[in-house]
């Protein structure tokens, strides 16, 4: 963790370590299949590191336009940004871009490579539903992502994912080099590698996912002291998610991951391949902070 006054996570921090090995060793390996099937090791070599690099350097900007976000200036939502400051002082972190996404979905995200080149975006749904002391323990949650640097682990994830992605829909030219020298079947080792790879990444994206919500809701509450409040905003988000649109749900799906509630359509498989823990065990946990914080 960054050093501020959010709680440390060892859990998280364990959880980062073995993610963060897993996808060094998935790199290696696809990296190798890729160097060894295009027939080219500069092609192979540019590919994937340029596409990774490129996603993590770039990650909040990226994540910023696909919700159709801006940022926004002190002038332009000084309520937003006064939450932000106060909290950052609280927290002795740096404060990271402040963003919001015009849409009605009710929802808020942090992204970013490091906790001095982030983002922290909230819809205009959001602050509608919300009030001042809802929308502040949301703030604390997602500014605990950026302190924790899960976002950073989460963000090379994904970039994995996309890379393999990429490479399934262009195996054939990636595959054709080796394919022509040997008469190896180089474009379908390619594809099941990218297959492969892209189901390993998208498992270990949703089982860091899952528990990083749980570890920024509880470093959220115990910052602001007021788990209660985080609570409220949960379930009110959690209600109101239920009504918007399956067509404005469905274009936040690339940044559902990092949202504080999942943006998850009707006919999804919201349990089998969730991005978030279940409401109930997020509201038991903020119970048992409340608790712990009322008898202190």
């Amino acid at each position: 963790m960054a050093r501020t006054r959010f709680r440390s996570d060892r859990g998280l921090t364990a959880r980062m370590g073995a993610v963060g090995l897993g996808l060094g060793a998935l790199y290696v390996a696809f990296g190798a299949v890729l160097i060894y099937y295009s027939g080219s090791a500069l092609i192979g070599l540019v590919i994937t590191i340029g596409l990774a690099w490129g996603q993590w350097y770039f990650s909040d900007t990226l994540a910023l336009k696909s919700m159709g976000a801006k940022v926004v200036a002190p002038e332009q939502a000084p309520e937003l940004h006064a939450m932000i400051d106060r909290l950052c002082a609280l927290a002795d972190m740096p404060k990271p871009r402040v963003a919001v996404a015009v849409t009605d979905m009710p929802n808020a995200f942090a992204t970013g490579r490091s906790p001095k080149h982030s983002a922290v975006c909230v819809t205009t749904g959001i602050m509608q539903r919300l009030d001042a002391d809802e929308l502040e323990g949301v703030l604390a949650h997602e500014l605990a992502h950026v302190a924790n640097r899960d976002v950073s682990v989460m963000t090379v994830a994904s970039s994995l994912g996309l890379l393999a992605g990429f490479l399934m829909r262009w195996g054939m030219f990636f595959g054709g080099g080796r394919d022509r020298k040997n008469g190896g079947p180089g474009f379908l080792v390619v594809f099941l590698a990218s297959l492969a790879v892209y189901f390993i990444s998208f498992l270990l994206t949703r089982a860091l996912s899952r528990y990083r919500e749980l570890s920024a809701d509880r470093t959220g509450a115990y910052l602001t002291g007021r788990p209660s409040e985080l609570a409220s905003a949960l379930v009110k988000i959690s209600g109101d998610m239920s009504r918007i649109p399956n067509s404005d749900l469905r274009d936040a799906q690339g940044v559902s991951a990092f949202f504080f509630a999942p943006a998850i359509t009707r006919d999804s498989m919201a349990n089998l391949f969730s991005t978030h823990p279940p409401l109930q065990q997020r509201l038991d946990q903020l119970a048992k902070v409340s608790a712990e914080l009322g008898s202190a």
